[in-house]
């Protein structure tokens, strides 16, 4: 009896865990008996995935914060390349995650093992030095970006582009229909602890500013987790008027697809918020140190997915000082009802769409990536 294939997956962020969970779906649908383990969260779980290391645990953003935790993260990477070394699996996804993922797989490149990065990493926005690097320690590369593939033309490295896998994704989603009267408005603070720590309130003052002149105006936060819905229930008790707004926990779809307008934290939910055919405005903060370190690294116009695939700014962008009640409640307002400002913005969040129209099934680069580590299907 032949044993069966088994796959590392390094999936460090909850929007990675969700494409490669997604990717692992189709894999098995190529290979039955294929198994996998590695780094995750419950969608990877949910497809029998051995998670050894959790994406709440591993999910830190900013240069000063994963300094603080260099520590935690040298002890996991040491501990996984021993396993790898002692147990080498038949093939390695790298899933976005690139400060951690790209230096394992060098760690490990002497092992000979088939090794495919999923999500490539945005050295088109900084650190376009990683590019000869990546061809050197990777074999294939899976974008989900079309800009993307060109940027390794000249290196030898296998680069594909088979659409976004999030465009399905989005097309299966209904609203959630329990709403009341009125124009609706979703907060979108994040999913990490310090996006919640430093926009939710913000985000909470501008809609309770609207609120106070539009009394019908129905209000819902998005909360990844029943943790940190826990920790925007603290946050909300010292507020005026905190107790009128809902949280809705794992259900950010659905939510934001039957809303007029949103304000989005910049990352995966501005995307997916596109996608959705929503207005919104995105909106970012993070410590002084590490938003004077980034402007200086950064080398993009925006930082907004939706901005950057189409080129211009579709959804105004309110980042750092910028990013006050005052001014996401001016921004926001016009975009719950039936105006100029909403009709262009959903012309242009059509547009983006239509660049990413994604193959039909997700098949494509699961048989990609199959046919790179065996060459097969």
């Amino acid at each position: 009896m032949t044993e069966a294939r088994t796959i590392l997956i390094l999936a460090g962020e909850m929007s990675g865990d969700l494409h490669a969970a997604r990717l692992l779906r189709s894999l098995k649908t190529l290979d039955p008996g294929l198994k996998a383990w590695g780094f995750g969260g419950d969608a990877l779980a949910a497809e029998g995935m051995e998670v050894v290391e959790h994406t709440r645990d591993l999910s830190v953003m900013g240069l000063v914060e994963v300094l603080k935790h260099y520590r935690y993260f040298r002890r996991i990477f040491d501990a996984l390349e021993v396993r790898v070394r002692s147990e080498p699996p038949d093939g390695i996804l790298l899933v976005d995650y690139p400060g951690f993922n790209l230096r394992f797989a060098k760690a490990v490149r002497d092992l000979g093992i088939p090794t495919v990065q999923y999500i490539c990493p945005q050295v088109w926005a900084w650190k376009r030095g990683r590019i000869p690097k990546m061809a050197e320690i990777l074999d294939q590369l899976i974008c989900i970006f079309p800009f993307e593939p060109p940027l390794f033309e000249e290196t030898g490295l296998e680069a594909g582009y088979f659409g976004h896998p999030m465009v399905e994704e989005t097309m299966r989603v209904e609203a959630d229909p329990d709403w009341g009267a009125g124009p609706k408005l979703a907060l979108l603070p994040g999913s990490r602890d310090q996006e919640v720590n430093r926009l939710f309130l913000p985000m909470v003052e501008a809609a309770l500013r609207l609120k106070k002149d539009r009394p019908d105006l129905q209000i819902r936060v998005a909360a990844a987790t029943e943790a940190l819905a826990e920790r925007m229930r603290e946050m909300l008790r010292p507020v005026s008027g905190g107790d009128t707004l809902e949280l809705a926990v794992g259900k950010t779809r659905a939510l934001v697809k039957g809303v007029d307008a949103a304000l989005v934290t910049s990352g995966t939910a501005t995307l997916e918020t596109a996608l959705l055919g929503t207005p919104m405005l995105v909106v970012y903060k993070t410590s002084a140190m590490t938003y004077a370190i980034g402007k200086r690294l950064v080398k993009v116009k925006y930082i907004g997915m939706v901005n950057l695939i189409a080129e211009r700014e579709v959804c105004p962008e309110f980042i750092q000082d910028a990013a006050t009640p005052e001014a996401l409640a001016a921004g926001v307002g016009p975009l719950l009802t039936d105006t100029p400002e909403r009709r262009a913005m959903l012309e242009g969040l059509a547009e983006v769409r239509a660049k990413l129209i994604a193959d039909e099934g997700g098949m494509a680069p699961a048989r990609a990536m199959f046919r790179r580590m065996f060459g097969e299907k």
